[in-house]
């Protein structure tokens, strides 16, 4: 069983102003065998503050789902005994902590009396052994609340559905797949992007399913300056996709700094207005400049961290966004920009506790340093031509003058450059092959015979995302070319192997290794890193290798004669290439399944739309409008297999719930007498049953 709430925190009215102030934030807890608690975003000095935000929570049965982060229950009397609690908090200074406004509790077995509730709310004092207060004098606060429970068959009762779903990369156009039209008929697109990205996810597909979907949307753009600026299904779908797959990568990337930054507390403050007494406005811009110069630096070095499957959609927004706009030269760099500066760092560093970089939200003055710092990043990532007019306020754009110099925006090219580059080759890409590192290094000749120190040579070493090649100069022919394919591994060489340090090899089919000196310690990591990036998606990567060489009729490290023997040692891995997400594929298509069953009207008003569109091409009638249909015979077909999957698994619910009914002893050790859920779901049936009669 999957139990899912829709918990929607709306607005609050008449919360009491403390201290002169009031800066509130709504925290919501279900409350159970564990706890789970989610924030709301603070809303700066206002008693009335209008939230609108949505937490989802999830309840199951161990033998449905096991995951340590979600709640299991054993049988439906524990869901009664369960409660959400919103907690309503004034974010104050952090010495003093966050003064209480007031909470309100909602028991699971009131909500379950029906699948939606909205209502006002009193907020309470906590029951805490403190003085009392009147209701009357903590404000009130407006929630809608939606309580799901989902019943999860076994896999090969979704096929039908989850193949539909699946297939939707491969049809043509996209806008005519199962996955497009979900998110057509959701009333939002992130109702529709969650289950779809753990689906696509699970089964491998959500690269080419993202990729056609925001290939069409480019298509549909007029003005490059504009791509993905709308919340579109393509935006919340990577948006999802990051989330999930990004989340260690901003804890290795982020983490170090914030928690600096939470801890020190440096005065940042920039806005001649807002100084305190004895604070210094040139020391704090000193201050400033320098944690965005750590935070800039960290992250466009973090290219080689970045999963492989943001990667791989950074690529393929990259090329739809330059075959789209061929005359202008930056859209591929703001294509990828307006995702991973605007969507994922820059939130990530204004709210780190949403993203699990701090446990609670910052204080006031953190806070403060921190918008100011992603104000800055987020400007630094747009690359836009004229950055200081994208600062309202005079005293950010001169602060940005720090920042206009050349090496920043090269910076920000080679890190999107390196994210977005891929070891696959297109042979219908219209981009050139992009440069991610050259430099000279020297080099072994490659062979399996005994060399002397004459044939380590000085060469120039050059890295795209097609091939690793060197020369004799820079500028030179190549005198030997490796299709990144052909990288099976890149991996440390040990220091007793020439008796020389930095060394490192580049594995090759047939044995072949490329043995090479860089110049240093960093650089001998920076390569290897690089090279272990952008060839990590080989099919053919060893798992093993020699971590010496191969010298005078034996390997140094295993002393194996054999010269094709395999290696002795795990290779490294390098790279936290993709994350391992915990994720049930049925659990998935179920909660699709129940999306579509809910919107039902809006897919056979689609339906009415197909038929409208193919018999009359005037002017659209404005009900159909807001549908985008682009084919309509073949979004006509799929809605007709959307329909009947969906149907089909209705009929087994309803079957269900019957057999459930029916077979189940009141009174047997699963429903012992004195189960009043069980007796409540009785009373339900009953009510059910004399209704159809």
């Amino acid at each position: 069983v999957c139990i899912f709430f829709f918990f929607r925190v709306l607005e609050c009215q008449g919360l009491p102003i403390v201290n002169g102030q009031c800066d509130p934030y709504a925290t919501v807890t279900l409350a159970g065998p564990s706890r789970q608690v989610l924030h709301t975003k603070v809303k700066k000095k206002t008693n009335n503050p209008h939230f609108d935000e949505v937490f989802y929570f999830e309840v199951t049965r161990p033998s449905s789902y096991n995951k340590k982060s979600h709640f299991d229950i054993e049988d439906a009397d524990e869901i009664d005994k369960m409660e959400i609690r919103v907690d309503l908090w004034n974010a104050s200074n952090l010495k003093f902590g966050d003064e209480f406004l007031g909470e309100l509790r909602l028991p699971l077995k009131f909500l379950r009396q029906s699948s939606s509730y909205e209502a006002w709310y009193f907020l309470q004092p906590r029951d805490n052994g403190n003085k009392s207060l009147k209701p009357d004098d903590l404000g009130s606060l407006r929630l809608n609340v939606v309580y799901t429970e989902d019943h999860v068959f076994s896999s090969d009762y979704y096929s039908p559905l989850r193949d539909l779903l699946l297939k939707s990369a491969d049809v043509e156009p996209v806008s005519a797949s199962a996955a497009h039209i979900l998110g057509e008929v959701c009333r939002e697109k992130q109702e529709a992007a969650i289950p779809l990205v753990r689906l696509f996810l699970h089964y491998g597909r959500i690269v080419p399913f993202i990729s056609a979907i925001a290939n069409a949307e480019v298509k549909r753009t007029q003005d490059p300056n504009t791509i993905f600026r709308g919340n579109s299904l393509t935006s919340k779908c990577i948006d999802e996709t990051m989330k999930l797959a990004g989340m260690h990568y901003l804890q290795v990337t982020l983490k170090p700094i914030i928690d600096e930054i939470c801890q020190v507390h440096k005065p940042c403050e920039i806005d001649p207005v807002k100084l305190k007494d004895g604070e210094n406005l040139e020391n704090n811009r000193e201050n400033l400049r320098q944690y965005v110069d750590r935070i800039f630096t960290v992250i466009t070095k973090s290219g080689v961290s970045c999963p492989t499957v943001m990667c791989d959609i950074f690529f393929s927004l990259r090329e739809s966004a330059a075959k789209r706009f061929q005359g202008d030269l930056d859209v591929r760099y703001t294509a990828v920009s307006s995702f991973i500066f605007l969507r994922f760092f820059a939130p990530a560093i204004l709210s780190p506790n949403l993203f699990q970089l701090t446990p609670h939200h910052p204080d006031p003055q953190t806070s403060r340093t921190l918008t100011l710092i992603s104000k800055t990043i987020q400007t630094l990532g747009s690359l836009s031509k004229s950055k200081s007019a994208n600062f309202k306020e005079s005293y950010m754009a001169t602060f940005y003058d720090y920042f206009n110099e050349q090496k920043y925006a090269d910076a920000v090219k080679n890190f999107l450059d390196l994210i977005s580059s891929s070891g696959r080759r297109d042979h219908k890409s219209i981009e050139q092959p992009i440069l991610l590192k050259e430099g000279f290094m020297i080099k072994r000749a490659q062979g399996r015979k005994r060399f002397g120190m004459k044939n380590f040579k000085k060469r120039w070493f050059r890295l795209t995302n097609h091939e690793f090649t060197y020369q004799k100069s820079k500028g030179d022919h190549p005198l030997c070319s490796i299709p990144i394919e052909n990288i099976l591994a890149v991996e440390r060489l040990e220091e007793e192997s020439f008796k020389m340090k930095n060394m490192f090899q580049v594995i090759q089919p047939e044995r072949r290794v490329l043995y090479i000196q860089a110049n240093n310690c960093v650089e001998a990591k920076d390569w290897i890193d690089i090279l272990t990036k952008v060839s990590q998606c080989n099919k053919k990567r060893l798992t093993v290798y020699h971590p010496s060489a191969y010298l005078n009729g034996h390997w140094l490290c295993c002393k194996a004669t054999a010269d094709n023997t395999p290696g002795c040692t795990p290779c490294t891995g390098g790279l936290p290439a993709n994350i391992q997400l915990d994720i049930d594929g049925d659990r998935e298509t179920e909660r699709i399944y129940s999306l579509f069953n809910l919107y039902m009207p809006k897919l056979e008003k689609m339906q009415e739309a197909c038929g409208s569109k193919s018999v009359y091409d005037g002017p659209e009638e404005e009900e159909y409008s807001t549908f985008i249909i682009d084919d309509p015979k073949e979004t006509y077909k799929t809605l007709k297999l959307i329909i009947e999957g969906v149907g089909t698994l209705e009929q087994e619910h309803a079957q269900y719930k019957r057999d459930k009914f029916k077979k189940t002893k009141y009174g047997s050790q699963e429903h012992p007498i004195g189960d009043k859920s069980f007796q409540t779901y009785i009373r339900q049936q009953s009510e059910i049953s004399a209704h159809s009669i």
